[in-house]
């Protein structure tokens, strides 16, 4: 069984969040939990809610209740929302560009026990 969560338009670049999401590809989601909350990046915060709510939808499915190190994080990747441009006044009247970055983090995750009752 296996249950999904989607965090849009976080307002951290896909870039940053990549570094963090790519420390708890594959772990359980105890394992993962404890890593992003020892993790000093902003994007780590974003990503342990995600997993949570994920993990939270996978107990709401299922008819017993699920122990985090039971679950498994299938997948978990982040693709680029939408970029807000904004200007930034330069000399002689000139104007610079800055674009403010935002993603999408997706996690997946499946209950091991019951894949393996499958199998």
């Amino acid at each position: 069984m296996e249950a999904r969560a989607i965090a849009r338009g976080v307002k951290i670049s896909a870039r940053k969040t990549r570094l963090v999401v790519d420390l708890v590809r594959g772990k359980s989601v105890e394992r993962a939990l404890e890593m992003l909350q020892f993790t000093g990046k902003a994007a780590a915060k974003v990503v342990q809610k995600t997993i949570l709510s994920a993990m939270h939808n996978l107990g709401e499915k299922s008819d017993h209740p699920v122990e985090p190190a039971d679950i498994q994080i299938k997948r978990i990747f982040v693709d680029e929302g939408r970029t807000m441009y904004r200007i930034r006044p330069r000399a002689q009247g000139r104007a610079f560009r800055i674009r403010k970055r935002s993603s999408h983090i997706t996690v997946i995750v499946n209950h091991e026990a019951s894949e393996k009752k499958l199998k």
